[in-house]
Formats: C-alpha cells, structure tokens, sequence
C-alpha cells in the first residue's frame, strides 16, 4: 500500500467517523433520547419482580447507561472539538479581514495560561478605562492601542 493509499483511507474513515459523530451528538441531545432513557429505566423497574431483583437485573442498570455513555463522551467531544475549531477559524478571518483589529488575537486559544492571563489584564485594564471614560459623560468607542507583544514576549 503507497502512501496515497494510506492517506485516502485515512481521509476516508476521519470523513466517516465525523459524520457519525455529528448524527450521534445530536440525536443523543434530541428530547427523544431523554424520552427513551425514561423508558429504559421504568422498563426496567418494571421488570424487577421478573427476575426477582438478581444481580443480572441490577447490573443491567449499571452497565448500559455506562457502556452507551462511554461511547457517546468520544462522539460528542470529537463534534465539540470540530465546532470549536470551525468557530475559531471563523474569529481568526473576522479579525484578520478587520481593518485596524489587533492580528495578535488569531489562534488566541493556542497560548499558554500564563499568556492568556497577561492578554486578559490588557483587556480588563482597557474595560476599566473605558467606563471611567463612560462615568466622565466622555465616549467608550475609541480604538487605544494595546501593548501585548511586549508583554507576552516578556513571559
């Protein structure tokens, strides 16, 4: 098998897997879905005297819910971390196609917490001056300048 080969089939089960991930997450957050959980857990309550209350019964209540939602955590988080993606792809263009905005801000998500911290103090500081302006009867809609690259090269 080439490279090629490998790449496509790759390509192949990610485009499969995302796809049944996506149906997955969101038939699991329909109303239906927490109608038949309702339905799965008074069935079985229902046939406790059945099976006079054994073990199997109660394993039965323990082991599905956490089977099905073993599975459902890798296909919700797999389309959470695609539409997480999307989305900051989609801040990145809106502040790269802004005239004047700070490109500083792209793929903000890829800093360190220790970055993240020094860039949210810019902004908090900046929020403050701009309701002292607010409380002056001055207007909050100018565009200051921020100092971050110099921070965030001092971290």
């Amino acid at each position: 098998m080439t490279n090629n080969e490998g790449g496509e089939k790759r390509k192949s089960l990610d485009k499969y897997f995302s796809s049944f991930a996506e149906r997955a997450s969101s038939l699991a957050g329909r109303p239906l879905a927490f109608v038949l959980a309702i339905v799965f857990v008074v069935a079985w309550s229902a046939l406790g005297p059945f099976f006079h209350y054994s073990n199997g019964w109660a394993m039965v209540i323990g082991c599905v819910p956490t089977i099905i939602t073993f599975f459902l955590v890798f296909l919700i988080q797999n389309s959470q971390n695609r539409e997480t993606r999307a989305v900051q792809l989609k801040l990145n263009e809106l502040i790269r196609a802004t005239k004047g905005a700070h490109t500083i801000m792209v793929n903000l998500e890829k800093l360190t917490e220790s970055e993240l911290k020094v860039m949210c103090d810019e902004y908090e500081l900046l929020a403050k001056e701009a309701r002292e302006r607010l409380a002056r009867g001055q207007s909050d809609q100018h565009v200051p300048e921020i100092s971050l690259a110099q921070e965030l090269q001092k971290n």
